[in-house]
């Protein structure tokens, strides 16, 4: 009635009225016609006295009787179908539908409504077809299903480059084999980012839009409440950089006979018609130019289902078109500028990996994870040492390039320390030299330093200089030339005996090379105890000297570097050697300049393994070479 809603059931609001004109004059059953019937029978039921009284009288009568609903839903042809209501309605997906009503040609059905026929649908177009209630999928998630795309992983397939540059810049139609897209896509899949995706049900192919990655798009997404779900962090990226759009079409059969597909629907491109490409409206719509009677909306034609330049490949099976489309209508609307990028294909690889990039990387990442952590060198003191660098980090005419790890370093920093002399302590990674290094030492070696303009380097050539400085408390005896001459010679033997000693034993692989290093160790150390100072507990006395700053930073790692890798053992409780260890240990210098003792096994582990490059004292050890 006039001025009252009419609130039909499901079942009776989806029929058109050519389908009720099918069901009153068709004698065939339908395939779906007793499901039919039982949902307007139920439906039926429903129905109060004001509803029923809405129908004609003939077909209030007929409906009453579930037999008469069950002899109307007959039809001449198991094909006749209830389509879906089609998503182009209006010629645009974006465009909401309007309140008039379009009267269609005679015969040509209202929209949704397929007539019947019969309609070429290939087993992975039914998957897409009939997933309508599925949630959209990416064009790249590994296949879980028919009609899924498999993503391939070729990290160096031929002519990569030109290929790119080609998929970048779609300059026209590119048509690919199922194999060609499937290698060479994904290199490019950074570039863009997919927007949305057409179905059609009954057409072979699906249609996806992409936008180019740098046209970004507004917030929106809701944020996940999924407490296993990792955070990204997420930069915002300018937006509106560029303005292209591709449309990837997705056919899931090569060339077919004309009997194979005799009727398509129509592509909604064509229903443009001569409306021209940035006409909002379709052919026979509201706004749009009149539906030529030979090609209305909806209504399966012959060989209509392709655009009329489309050229399949000579191969069969599932193929692709890759065009752009921005501005040119190609799209199912007439927005967006037409043109090419207005960036670089290296622009596109800045804001984001592609994925064949970022599943190597993440592989790589599972690699290493699987694989033992290989402990490394520290680049950073820690306990006291730390607080050392801190104290001595402001600039000063005096300047020490070291490396935390270093014994080298530590003689230099220790003699420093007791001497009471201003420095700054520059913490370097001798791996990777800085300049500032260089300009000191070319070698790119610690220790290495700079006094004003003037440099050197040489951990016993720079203790002689800080020795000659005259300043703070001296390390050699003063006014004994002789005893002077005695520090030197031993200082030496520590130089040439007992610090190669200490790598070959911790490089030793094999078994019996370490117990031979071991033993060589053990005499040249008692051959330097048997001739320090008794009682000690210095190399010449009660101070700390320049023997003691020369050896002290090996002394410190006996025990925290050879004893856990290669069983060095303590030494004998009240011996000389014993007495030497303790005051070495706890003199307020050497403490300065100590890092923890993880530091120190970590950073020597390479050692222990015997790495290749592991330093260039480590290789002159392997060669058989003098320490460098």
């Amino acid at each position: 009635m006039e001025g009252e809603t009419l609130h039909l059931p499901p079942s009776l609001g989806q029929l058109q009225p050519t389908d009720l004109q099918a069901i009153h004059h068709h004698e065939q059953v339908h395939p779906h016609a007793h499901s039919l019937v039982s949902q307007l029978q139920s439906d039926l039921n429903g129905l109060d006295g004001t509803h029923h009284d809405a129908f004609p009288p003939r077909l209030q009568m007929e409906l009453s009787d579930p037999t008469d609903v069950n002899h109307h839903l007959q039809g001449p042809s198991s094909s006749f179908e209830q389509g879906p209501h089609h998503p182009f309605t209006n010629g645009s997906p974006d465009i909401s539908e309007t309140s008039q009503t379009i009267q269609p040609p005679p015969q040509a059905g209202q929209f949704g409504i397929l007539k019947p026929g019969p309609a070429f649908i290939g087993q992975d177009h039914v998957s897409h077809a009939t997933g309508g209630n599925q949630q959209e999928r990416d064009l790249f998630h590994v296949a879980d299903g028919p009609g899924e795309i498999d993503l391939k992983i070729v990290p160096d397939p031929p002519d990569l480059q030109s290929w790119r540059q080609r998929l970048f810049d779609v300059n026209e139609t590119i048509t690919l084999t199922e194999e060609q897209f499937q290698t060479y896509f994904p290199h490019v899949d950074n570039v863009y980012s997919h927007r949305s995706t057409q179905r059609y049900k009954r057409k072979p192919f699906v249609s996806h839009y992409w936008d180019c990655r740098l046209k970004g798009r507004p917030p929106g997404t809701p944020k996940s409440d999924d407490p296993n779900k990792k955070k990204r962090k997420r930069v915002a990226r300018q937006r509106d950089l560029c303005d292209v759009k591709i449309k990837i079409t997705e056919y899931f059969s090569g060339p077919t006979s004309s009997s194979e597909s005799n009727y398509t629907a129509l592509e909604p491109q064509a229903a443009l018609g001569d409306a021209g490409p940035n006409n909002f409206f379709a052919s026979g719509q509201p706004g749009g130019p009149p539906m030529p009677h030979h090609q209305a909306f909806g209504i399966l034609t012959t060989n209509g289902g392709f655009p009329l330049d489309h050229v399949p490949p000579a191969t069969p099976g599932k193929y692709y078109t890759i065009q752009r489309v921005n501005g040119n209508g190609g799209n199912g609307k007439g927005d967006g500028v037409a043109g090419i990028h207005k960036h670089t294909l290296a622009d596109s690889d800045r804001v984001k990996k592609n994925s064949v990039q970022r599943y190597l990387l993440k592989g790589e990442k599972e690699r290493k994870k699987s694989q033992p952590q290989q402990k490394t060198y520290h680049k950073k003191a820690t306990g006291l040492a730390l607080a050392t660098v801190k104290k001595h980090s402001k600039e000063s005419d005096l300047r020490l390039f070291g490396s935390c790890f270093c014994p080298f370093v530590q003689r230099v920093w220790v003699a420093l320390e007791v001497k009471g002399l201003p420095y700054q302590y520059i913490e370097v990674d001798p791996y990777k030299k800085p300049d500032s290094l260089l300009e000191v030492n070319p070698r790119g070696l610690v220790p290495a330093l700079r006094h004003g303009d003037w440099g050197c380097y040489e951990s016993t050539v720079l203790l002689e200089y800080l020795e000659d400085l005259n300043s703070g408390s001296p390390l050699l005896p003063i006014g004994d030339p002789q005893l002077r001459a005695h520090c030197r010679l031993w200082a030496d033997h520590i130089n040439r005996n007992i610090v190669p000693l200490f790598y070959r034993c911790l490089q030793a692989q094999e078994l019996e090379n370490q117990i031979e290093h071991f033993e060589e160790l053990k005499t040249e150390i008692s051959k330097l105890v048997d001739v320090a100072a008794v009682p000690g507990p210095f190399f010449l006395g009660p101070n700390l000297s320049f023997v003691d700053v020369q050896f002290a930073p090996w002394m410190l790692r006996l025990p925290r570097v050879l004893r856990p890798y290669r069983g060095w053992p303590d030494p004998e409780a009240g011996s000389r050697w014993s007495i030497w260890m303790d005051a070495v240990e706890n003199h307020e210098a050497v403490r300065a300049t100590t890092s923890t003792d993880e530091l120190y096994l970590d950073s020597y582990q390479r050692y222990a393994e015997n790495r290749p490059d592991t330093s260039q004292v480590a290789r002159a050890i392997n060669e058989g070479r003098s320490l460098p």
